[in-house]
């Protein structure tokens, strides 16, 4: 992010679906252009859904008023497992997404950490790698779609 936003990392909690959501379809629609399919689960995840996600850690970037990015995760054991980093279709290209990816990496206390995402997504890998994760395994959605996993671990933070 550059210095002159004023733009504020902070916990996501239930009060927080509703836009939560709302900026989660912004951002996957062009996954789903991507991919051709307009019923990717994220797109069709309900508040409640997402209400049920939020009781578990959460961070989202407000600036103005207006959630523009966010990241939820779990941890199981020692392994974090990282998921719906999403950044607003306007926003993107700010380092959002990296200081996101980061903070979630902190704030898990994990000693490594797991996501995933669709074999076309190039940005997302690229982001992902830059960030020192490694694919380790590659699985069939459904025809022509790949989910690609990638690892790292907490001693290779950035």
């Amino acid at each position: 992010m550059s210095a002159s936003t004023a733009a504020e990392t902070h916990p996501l909690n239930d009060e927080h679906a509703g836009e939560l959501l709302t900026l989660q379809r912004a951002a996957y629609v062009t996954e789903a252009q991507l991919y051709g399919d307009p019923f990717l689960p994220a797109l069709t995840q309900t508040l409640d859904e997402v209400r049920h996600e939020l009781r578990h850690p959460a961070l989202g970037v407000t600036e103005d008023g207006r959630l523009i990015a966010a990241v939820r995760w779990t941890v199981d054991g020692a392994v974090a497992h990282i998921g719906r980093l999403v950044v607003a279709p306007d926003q993107q290209g700010r380092g959002l997404g990296t200081t996101l990816l980061r903070a979630a990496e902190a704030a898990s206390g994990a000693d490594s950490f797991e996501l995933f995402t669709g074999h076309l997504s190039a940005a997302n890998i690229r982001l992902y790698e830059r960030e020192g994760y490694r694919e380790f395994r590659r699985e069939a959605l459904q025809p022509g779609v790949e989910l690609v996993f990638l690892r790292k671990d907490a001693s290779a933070a950035s």
